[in-house]
């Protein structure tokens, strides 16, 4: 059902005009972008050999989530993934129009998709086939109007099952419709690939099936990068008196559509469009991918997931069923001692170092985890440097980040992830 190997057409925004070259510590050094100066610390740890070496630390508001920066496409929920501002700060400072960006932990396909609409080659891969199935669509979308027509055409009154446990989730008339759309797009997908139109579809009623507005074609329920038991949702529904609305599937796919679109006009498709040959995109592990050619890579962004903070599989059980995808052989990192993601991570930088050019960089964004006493800065530190990167400098932007922390009730500033971490090595 899904490609291990892709390459795909693209789209967008103008290209950011050329910088002079400037070392990037000196320019964080003198960021006052936000209004504030930056903070510069050291992070100090030990290397492969036992000695300490510090590493150059910045501190500030690099990027502000007060600012619309993204383009419309990127309005599609993944647990734990970082905003577009992240990658774009890197690639517009690192690379230039042409280079490869490649992100091995893709997850929804941030730093692909920004890649491109930035005139980049966009190289992706992640072990989770999910991933390949919310990214592809994004980098070749079809215009509203093909949309229409397709959802218009389909015809969602016939269903070959009908799984009554989800009636936890959903009125019985929006589950016929949501098991007769399963049908279509299985079918269409037995005859051969997708056709991008129907790849956009699949993408957009994934990201549909369950949430926490009218917005979806759930009920009330967690947030729509998550998806709770039955029995977890059974009680929820208990708890806040509900019961599962009737939900329109047409409208809600041309909602979506629509507000996904948005940003797509003539100077987006075009950007895309130039950089779609010669795309990448894999279901792959982060330390194997012998697809990609040694030193064919500028620039890497990535986040890897944080331990068992995040339960990718848990969280994806009902995507799964509907793509028709088996989650049990998908084998995600997701260590639970940290001895053991360091050595997860060891075999990550390995692989990054081979698919590198000289020169080329890897920005590594980690966060704080068990209530900020672990920096997983400090642990990867000595694992680029072993696999014989030079670390550059670590960049923390500070920020509040509330949306997901108001859904939990969690106070960022004393719980939890609270800031961007980014290691950034160089490949000598």
């Amino acid at each position: 059902m899904i490609d291990a190997t892709l390459e795909l057409p693209l789209v967008y925004a103008k290209r950011p005009a050329a910088r002079a070259p400037r070392p990037l510590a000196e320019e964080l050094a003198g960021f006052r972008e936000f209004g504030q100066a930056t903070r510069r610390i050291e992070t100090r740890v030990s290397g492969p050999d036992g000695r300490a070496f510090a590493v150059p630390t910045f501190v500030n508001e690099f990027w502000t989530a007060r600012q619309r920066q993204a383009s419309s496409l990127h309005e599609i929920s993944y647990r734990a993934c970082f905003k577009p501002q992240l990658p774009r700060f890197f690639i517009e400072r690192l690379t230039q129009p042409g280079d490869v960006v490649y992100d091995p932990f893709m997850g929804r396909g941030t730093t692909p998709l920004e890649a491109a609409l930035l005139g980049r080659i966009p190289f992706g891969s992640d072990i989770n086939p999910l991933s390949l199935i919310l990214t592809r669509p994004r980098l070749q979308p079809p215009s509203q109007a093909e949309v229409v027509a397709r959802v218009n055409d389909l015809e969602l009154g016939g269903h070959d099952e009908f799984p009554e446990d989800l009636l936890a989730f959903y009125h019985p008339d929006t589950l016929k419709e949501i098991c007769a759309l399963r049908r279509y797009l299985h079918g269409h997908q037995a005859a051969g690939p997708l056709d991008p139109v129907d790849d956009w579809i699949a993408m957009v009623s994934l990201n549909r099936l369950t949430g926490h507005s009218a917005g979806f074609f759930s009920v009330y329920t967690l947030p729509p990068n998550q998806a709770t038991s039955v029995k977890a949702q059974l009680r929820i529904n208990e708890r806040r008196n509900q019961a599962p609305p009737r939900r329109d599937v047409r409208a809600i796919l041309l909602k979506k559509s629509r507000q996904l679109l948005g940003d797509c006009d003539a100077t987006a498709r075009a950007t895309l469009g130039g950089v779609a040959d010669r795309a990448r995109l894999l279901t792959a592990p982060a330390h194997h991918t012998p697809v990609i050619a040694s030193g064919s890579v500028s620039l890497v962004v990535t986040s890897p997931p944080f331990l068992d903070i995040v339960q990718y599989a848990t969280d994806n059980w009902l995507r799964c069923w509907f793509l028709g995808i088996d989650a049990k052989p998908v084998k995600l990192t997701v260590p639970r001692k940290l001895e053991h993601w360091q050595a997860a991570m060891a075999d990550v930088f390995r692989e990054l170092h081979r698919v590198l050019k000289a020169g080329g960089h890897v920005a590594f964004e980690v966060g704080e985890v068990h209530g900020g006493k672990t920096r997983l800065e400090e642990v990867v530190l000595p694992c680029g440097a072993a696999a014989g990167l030079k670390p550059e400098l670590v960049l923390i932007n500070d920020q509040q980040f509330t949306k997901t922390a108001n859904c939990w009730g969690v106070d960022n500033n004393a719980k939890g992830t609270n800031t961007n971490r980014i290691v950034l090595f160089r490949k000598p």
